[in-house]
């Protein structure tokens, strides 16, 4: 059946012309066809099995390519460009003519000219756009369980090798380079095969019932550390996203494509986009991939392939792989494919879907895709040219925000992680050799500054300002459709500015800076320091940010003893230090002492004054109560169901590679009745515990936490922990706020008394539910409070930004339990990026962000929303880090 089945599709591929009958032969049986190329090896013949027939995964699939290269190597180069997590290896293929691919070096060279109007004018600009090739990159797999891509990547790449003389192939190998990244998740994926095939029995099933149909915790979207990798192009916290973007700004393809699956009933998307879109992209960029939308439509049209264009899948959030190459200068889109989920699916109207369904139409948009680039080349590249000098003279007459500049003061270590993390993406960073004035205001030698008049200004833009709009008409549309009880559309966060996430100061200014200065790369190292190495004393580590905090956790597992200001101090009635500081007694630690200080202070970039005496003039003195031993806390996660994967793999993710220290992942369900006393931190990431643990897991953990264990809830692990069936935390999820007296529910009646309803507003209003949620949040930045007097708040900044996402609003906890250590700002303050629902605003103010409350021994730290969202949001990790670190020193320590 599947023979036949694979036989009328190639037929009708055929007949479509993006396949001839030759290639169904060689594709079904080992019949050779003279039409192509037989030195060119097919599926069957390096895998042993046809298209489409098995899932691919990656080994084979480096097979495949690398023997593509092996057979034209002319014509395809394959180049590593990273390793993900697990060690296994990202490739990417490069196809084209002869002659284009013997100058793969030099387009590069060419299109860094063309990417820059400030050292190629127009003229030259001309000369290189009717000699260069355009170029389409495929990007495939970012998500591992989206499996239909990766094998349509390896038809793609044979068919554009085995028939050079198709019209459609000639036509773009003439005009186009190809590149082709085939899995961008390899770990993801190989964590979907295996547990996929390991659940085919004797047929496969297509029932959405079967094990083959639900993958178990974590599924294979994510990558190893269970990141959304396509989320991950604003933060690039992962080695896979790392490499596509050096990838990507070397080589600036023109248009750049992210091939996706959805829903199993869904039919095939692609441009144009649906809203809002991002205001900084270019109407041109947006004519471009309309398009190709179009080429694609009229294919899928000859074909009889069902489609839709603007109904989901925006552009506005710049973080995907779809959305970043534009604030460079690319077109780029997303297209999505109904998704088999395995080697057949039966959609809800009856129909069997085939895996090979899948992949075709990924192949037939993606040829489809590099013939719109081919025969609109030069528009293209003259667009691209063009963006770039648009983005410079838009960064020249910006009379507010044309410079960033970051002083560098408060927080050295998050300064320079947002400095190289610009950098990274491609953006000129320069920092000042001098002091400087700008707009009035002085700034000292070592502030960075970014001027946007630069081709990637409105990247800059984007991620710099404090608030990018959706427009007012679609603003008007969701505000519309919450009024009619109907979903909003808002498809992802609406709020991401950089500098807020990262808790930078960052001041503006409308004039260029002109200041001897150093350009900024990727991998400018920050400087450590310590003053006076010969300490007799002590030496000191000023609490409050990142370099300090992973200063603490090598001291610790270095075996170092570190005690911990809980309040400032002054030393000497001379220096005053932060609460928070740690203190590394020379008497208390062995004799090389001073090199462990100074090779951890070159490590982790972090300042340490060593000092010749402890007498301290103001504040808690070094062998105070308020001077705690910190200890090396073993911390616990939960893992597996019904953990959300997401958050887990951030929060994880933080702890082991942003403050480099060890996590134990426990199974949840393994938590009702372990024997925990072995760890000293438990953390719960978001999730639904209530039926893994149940008030036997609740009871378990409480009696840990009163032993002198620190239990931290994230998200909605806090809601699980405040219900009051549980009762671990003294506080409670709000329900929408009404300003009408709440109706009482009647006892239901087979009838009730009459009332009039003389509009449609009442008539929805008569419809709502007396106890309902706040409307959903997509993911907004809010500007939040902080409690100074607090050990838990120690070198915290009075004002921090959080991210909100979804609908949990939660009661203060009273004083006779604990305290609001963190809460959202005032209604007029809260929302500091992003568009928020106006009841939501009202009702957000003032509730807590975090919460601390005392147990027996121990303690429970609640976050009401997730501070290690995407792991992007590195303005709240000190905050994270006394979360574990201090609590567990303030804890009784379990033994």
């Amino acid at each position: 059946m599947r023979f036949t089945h694979l036989c009328i599709l190639l037929f009708t591929l055929s007949f479509f012309g993006l396949i001839n009958p030759t290639f169904a032969k060689q594709s079904n049986s080992p019949l050779s066809a003279t039409d192509y190329d037989q030195t060119i090896p097919t599926h069957t013949q390096v895998l042993g099995y046809k298209v489409g027939e098995r899932i691919t995964n990656h080994s084979d699939m480096l097979r495949f390519f690398e023997a593509l290269q092996q057979a034209a190597p002319q014509r395809i180069k394959v180049f590593e460009y990273a390793r993900s997590w697990e060690g296994r290896k990202l490739i990417y293929a490069v196809i084209g003519s002869a002659e284009n691919i013997a100058k793969l070096d030099e387009f590069a060279i060419k299109m860094q000219k063309l990417a820059d109007p400030r050292v190629t004018n127009e003229r030259a600009a001309k000369q290189l756009i009717d000699t260069l090739p355009a170029s389409v990159w495929l990007e495939h797999g970012v998500h591992g369980n989206e499996i239909s891509s990766t094998d349509a990547a390896m038809m793609t790449a044979y068919h554009l090798l085995a028939a050079p003389n198709d019209p459609r192939n000639k036509k773009i190998l003439a005009n186009t380079l190809v590149f082709i990244d085939p899995l961008q998740n390899p770990d993801g994926r190989t964590r979907f095969t295996s547990r996929y095939y390991a659940t085919v029995g004797m047929s496969h099933s297509g029932d959405r019932l079967s094990a083959e149909q639900n993958e178990p915790w974590p599924n294979g979207r994510s990558n190893h550390y269970l990141f959304d990798m396509n989320r991950d192009w604003l933060a690039i916290t992962q080695p896979e996203t790392a490499g596509r973007v050096k990838l990507l700004n070397h080589y600036k393809p023109t248009v750049v494509i992210d091939l996706h699956e959805m829903g199993g009933d869904e039919s095939y998307f692609f441009p144009p986009a649906a809203e809002p879109i991002n205001p900084h992209m270019s109407k041109a960029q947006l004519e471009n991939t309309a398009i190709i939308g179009k080429n694609i439509g009229r294919n899928f049209d000859q074909h009889g392939f069902d489609y839709f264009t603007r109904e989901i899948f925006d552009a506005f959030y710049p973080g995907y792989g779809d959305s970043w190459p534009t604030f460079y200068g690319a077109s780029a889109a997303t297209y999505e494919v109904s998704s088999s989920r395995g080697e057949l699916y039966r959609k809800a109207n009856g129909e069997t879907m085939l895996y090979i369904d899948t992949i075709e139409r990924h192949f037939v948009a993606s040829i489809a895709t590099a013939e719109a680039v081919a025969d609109n080349r030069e528009k293209i590249l003259h667009d691209f040219y063009r963006y770039q000098e648009n983005a410079i003279i838009e960064g020249k007459n910006d009379k507010t925000e044309r410079v960033f500049i970051m002083p560098n003061v408060r927080d050295k270590a998050g300064t320079h992680r947002l400095a190289t993390l610009m950098a990274q993406h491609g953006v000129e960073v320069k920092q000042a050799s001098k002091d400087f004035r700008a707009c009035g205001v002085n700034y000292a030698t070592g502030a960075y500054y970014i001027d946007t008049a630069q081709p990637r200004g409105r990247f800059v833009k984007t991620t710099f300002t404090s608030q990018v709009d959706m427009s007012d008409a679609f603003i008007k549309e969701q505000e519309r459709r919450r009024a009619r009880k109907l979903n909003d559309e808002i498809y992802d966060v609406t709020g991401w500015s950089l500098p807020l996430m990262f808790n930078i100061e960052t001041n503006s200014c409308g004039k260029e800076v002109d200041v001897a200065s150093t350009s900024v790369n990727a991998n400018t190292a920050l400087q450590g320091e310590v003053l006076n190495p010969s300490a007799k004393v002590a030496y000191l580590v000023p609490w409050g940010d990142m370099a300090a905090g992973r200063f603490l956790t090598g001291a610790l597992q270095a075996g170092l003893r570190v005690k911990s200001a809980d309040k400032a101090f002054v030393l000497d009635n001379k220096n005053t230090y932060p609460a928070g500081t740690l203190i590394i007694e020379v008497k208390a630690n062995d004799n090389n002492v001073a090199k462990q200080v100074s090779d951890l202070a070159m490590q982790t970039g972090a300042k340490v004054v060593g000092v010749d005496s402890s007498w301290v003039t103001d504040g808690p003195s070094f062998g105070s109560g308020y001077t705690v031993a910190m200890r090396a806390p073993n911390i616990a996660m939960a893992w597996d169901e019904p953990t959300s994967s997401l958050s887990a793999g951030n929060t994880r993710f933080v702890i082991e590679r942003q403050f480099n220290y060890p996590v134990t992942a426990i199974r949840s369900n393994r938590l009702a009745s372990a024997d925990l006393s072995h760890y000293q931190v438990l953390v719960l990431p978001s999730g639904n515990y209530a039926q893994a643990l149940g008030k036997a897991g609740a009871e378990n953990i409480q009696a840990w936490v009163n032993q002198g264990g620190v239990l931290l809830t994230i998200g909605s692990a806090t809601r699980f922990a405040a219900q009051a069936d549980i009762n671990l935390l003294d506080v409670q999820r709000e329900n929408l706020f009404k300003k009408e007296a709440a109706v009482k529910s009647e006892d239901k009646k087979s009838t009730v008394a009459g009332k009039l309803i003389t509009s449609k507003a009442e008539l929805i209003k008569a419809t709502e539910n007396n106890d309902e949620s706040p409307d959903y949040v997509a993911g907004i930045l809010a500007n939040v409070e902080v409690d100074q007097e607090h050990w838990l708040t120690a070198g915290v900044n009075p004002k921090l930004v959080a991210m909100v996402v979804g609908n949990s609003i939660y009661s203060p906890i009273k004083l006779a339990s604990g305290k609001n250590l963190a809460w959202f700002a005032d209604e007029k303050n809260v929302l500091a990026s992003g568009y928020l629902w106006p009841e939501v605003t009202q009702q957000l103010a003032y509730k807590p962000f975090l919460i601390h409350q005392p147990s027996g021994k121990g303690m429970v730290i609640a976050f009401t929303q997730e501070p290690t969202n995407r792991a992007y949001l590195d303005g709240l990790n000190v905050l994270l880090m006394n979360s574990i670190f201090s609590a567990a020193a303030h804890a009784a320590p379990l033994r």
